[in-house]
């Protein structure tokens, strides 16, 4: 594909191979499908068509398929329901049926009924309550998402150009290169409002305008692909389950800036990301895609792949731009800022990978299009990963000012088992808890920070009523405190004192005067932290002392956790009631805190108790319960 034309006659090849598929049996391969066993399922279903009479299995385009039924089996990005999979999707005759939690048992049942029948399998489909959904844009968890970023996730297979192409790839590049000036692409995407998707919020249009205008003429663009947030899978799943479209985002920054290499920082972490990745680079390359003089013009673009290795503080700017150098991960004090000095002292466009994958959709679309999505000042939409107490977990995307309501209860199901509502951590290790009466207020990058909270880059962690918020806030301080770079006094010791006051208010030993503490050092750090990472590391703390601060009275005051989550709190009672005297706790007991008479109820020494839970697991009778 050295010239538009050749572009042009390769996507037209594509869009007729794939229709002239019978059937497509789509086969999640993200990361959560892959750990529940997705790739036995791919495996199988090759063979069912391998060995059976009459049927082509397509790996590509290749044509010509005679008189014989035309199937494929391709391995596609995430489709969404994490928890369900391995997920599978059977795409005939213009119609799709969507298959959930299939074991490599009902692969022959599929083949035989679903692929080479028309039967429907009613035990493998998605069901809530007595409703079942045959397609997946049927079900609501889908229906009432709107998906740009996502769009092709679970639809294409994720390691093929072609189906890439198939699906209007590589347009917005053509359509940039060949109708857009520079200046036009760079307009086009700032009038957008397009901001950073990694969680700043910068906009992304002012970015590409400031790297245009240095005058060194040496740039790079740089993809920030770390993803560190616990609970966060957003970018990952963009670059398993959709690479060209990333790539086809950072070359379009690349043409309008006028940068000739681009860079993926991917974390270790993501090995099957950074293989599809190499895969996509390799074939774009062999294509002629990647490389010199890309479609004949004097545009020359080429890719690398750069693995972090682990560090938080590495997916901000400066720390990453030095980790790709080969140096230590630290943020430097700015300016100069990565748009003047960034990759070795060049010049950068940095953002990630959400950001990019949204580019070619708006060069298509335009920026009207993008703006009418979202909010005025957040325009377009927020992938978000939906993990802890809720029904659905899973991977979505929404307008910007979506409320968490919506979010939750609509797309997410409510919590599991109809379990009570009590906040939701958002924005990572950096954000904070949004609880109840936040539930209507809109979610964008302006919105939730009068709430001690930022969008980030899109985790959510939804948690119950037996969830205890001052355990939720030493987990995430320390998190924090332990992947901080050291490099500046008000992080490294700041967050070091807060989680120490933190653990001694877990373990009881905490003093009224320790929240005022807290807020200080919080609002210390906030003010005087070297990079935002340090700046809002506090968020959880303080965001939970202002909405929860009775619970942290109770531990402080009452010695008492009312999740019963701290175990230094939990004190074990055995009810005289249900007790049958057998002694079988006080012979777990490992500290002789149980004692007692056969036959009669026990008693357990609280002053001796190590809060273990080995009475209570043994106990036959469910005489053992933690007081609240």
């Amino acid at each position: 594909m050295k010239t538009v034309e050749e572009l042009n006659q390769a996507r037209v090849k594509a869009c007729e191979e794939i229709g002239s598929y019978n059937c497509r049996i789509l086969v999640c391969s993200g990361t959560g499908c892959i750990a529940t066993g997705s790739n036995k399922i791919h495996e199988i279903f090759e063979g069912l068509v391998k060995d059976a009479p009459g049927i082509s299995l397509v790996f590509s385009p290749c044509g010509g398929h005679d008189d014989e039924k035309v199937v494929g089996v391709k391995k596609t990005g995430c489709q969404g329901f994490c928890e369900l999979g391995p997920l599978v999707r059977i795409q005939k005759g213009g119609k799709v049926v969507q298959y959930v939690k299939v074991r490599p048992g009902d692969c022959a049942d599929i083949f035989e009924q679903s692929v080479l029948g028309n039967e429907i399998i009613e035990r493998l489909l998605y069901k809530k309550g007595e409703q079942a959904y045959v397609s997946p844009d049927e079900i609501p968890f889908i229906a009432k998402q709107t998906r740009i970023v996502l769009e092709n996730c679970g639809k294409f297979d994720s390691e093929s150009l072609d189906e890439y192409l198939a699906s209007g790839g590589f347009e917005a590049l053509k359509k940039a290169m060949t109708e857009m000036t520079r200046d036009e692409v760079i307009d086009e995407i700032d009038k957008s409002g397009l901001r950073g998707r990694g969680g700043g919020g910068f906009p992304t249009g002012r970015k590409w305008k400031q790297v245009a205008r240095q005058k060194e003429q040496e740039r790079y663009v740089v993809c920030n692909g770390d993803e560190g947030d616990p609970g966060a899978f957003m970018d990952g799943s963009v670059m398993e389950g959709d690479p060209f479209k990333l790539i086809e985002g950072m070359m379009i920054a690349g043409y309008a800036v006028k940068a000739e290499n681009g860079y993926i920082y991917v974390r270790a972490e993501y090995p099957m990301s950074v293989a599809r990745l190499r895969n996509a680079i390799k074939q774009l390359e062999e294509r002629g895609l990647l490389g010199d003089n890309i479609l004949g013009s004097d545009f020359s673009f080429h890719m690398h792949i750069n693995k972090g290795a682990g560090a938080f503080v590495c997916g901000e700017g400066s720390a990453l731009t030095a980790s790709i150098e080969g140096n230590r991960g630290m943020p430097r004090t700015k300016p100069p800022r990565t748009v003047e000095k960034g990759l070795w002292e060049k010049p950068t466009v940095l953002n990630n990978v959400e950001t990019y994958a949204n580019v070619p959709k708006i060069i298509l679309q335009g920026a009207d299009w993008f703006r009418s999505i979202g909010t005025p000042g957040s325009p377009g939409c927020k992938t978000f990963s939906l993990t802890g107490a809720i029904e659905n977990t899973g991977l979505i995307e929404v307008p910007m000012g979506s409320t968490l309501r919506q979010i939750i209860f609509d797309i997410g199901g409510g919590l599991k088992n109809g379990a009570e509502f009590k906040a939701v951590q958002i924005g990572g290790p950096s954000g904070g808890c949004l609880t109840e009466k936040h539930l209507d207020e809109p979610l964008d990058f302006d919105s939730v920070k009068k709430f001690n909270a930022i969008v980030g880059s899109g985790g959510m962690v939804v948690m119950g009523k037996d969830t205890c918020m001052v355990e939720v806030a030493r987990f995430f301080m320390s998190f924090t405190q332990r992947e901080s770079c050291g490099k500046c006094t008000p992080c490294r010791e700041g967050t070091k004192r807060m989680l120490e006051i933190l653990e001694r208010i877990v373990n009881g030993q905490g003093k009224l005067e320790d929240l005022d503490t807290l807020e200080e050092l919080a609002k210390m750090i906030q003010t005087m932290a070297l990079c935002g990472l340090g700046k809002s590391a506090p968020l959880p703390v303080l965001s939970t002392l202002s909405t929860f601060r009775d619970e942290y009275v109770e531990h402080i005051v009452d010695k008492k956790c009312r999740a019963k989550t701290c175990t230094a709190l939990r004190r074990y009672v055995i009810n005289p009631d249900l007790c049958k005297g057998c002694s079988k706790c006080a012979r777990n007991c490992p500290v002789n805190a149980i004692s007692g008479v056969v036959k009669k109820p026990y008693t357990i020494d609280s002053d001796k108790c190590i809060k273990c839970g080995a009475c209570k697991d043994n106990c036959a009778f469910g005489a053992i319960y933690v007081e609240a």
